[in-house]
């Protein structure tokens, strides 16, 4: 398996899910700047604000290898548990909602001119199915978003160091 790539769960590859969502985008920050944002999990809504109430488990506000979140998005709530934490390069997570199950993986890779970011989801459910039938842009688009938000926060952080 490359080290590029996506570890994904036998349950979760994209051949055995209905819902498969890639989004990249190159970010003028570096590695290290986009990882301190996405792993600060409880400060997700003060720069993404369609993620609310996300509270770690073991009290930090910082997510870590195996820890339990809960959080909202869209306003549904789901739980979560960090799969695969790698600094400054890999960062993965399940969601379980009732009738949803997906698993929303990130890459980091470093450019000459900050970094890569590489989010990939899939899902499986009934909202899943439904998703697909009904909204089928909404996972891509709310991603994108969401890579934009962090583009911006991440540099605004290495601006302010």
């Amino acid at each position: 398996m490359s080290k590029d790539s996506i570890h994904w769960p036998a349950e979760y590859d994209p051949s055995r899910c209905p819902v498969h969502v890639v989004n990249a985008l190159e970010m003028s920050a570096s590695p290290a700047d986009v990882w301190g944002q996405l792993i600060a999990a409880a400060d997700w809504p003060t720069w993404y604000p369609i993620l609310s109430n996300v509270r770690i488990q073991d009290g930090s506000r910082k997510l870590s290898q195996g820890v339990d979140f809960t959080w909202n998005t869209g306003g549904v709530p789901i739980a979560s548990s960090v799969k695969e934490f790698v600094p400054n390069e890999r960062l993965a997570w399940d969601v379980r909602g009732t009738g949803l199950h997906a698993y929303h993986a990130w890459l980091i890779t470093p450019t000459p001119n900050g970094c890569c970011v590489l989010s990939e989801e899939t899902q499986r459910g009934i909202v899943a199915h439904l998703f697909k039938l009904f909204t089928p842009n909404l996972m891509s688009h709310s991603t994108q978003k969401w890579l934009e938000a962090l583009a911006v926060r991440s540099s605004a952080t290495r601006i302010r160091s």
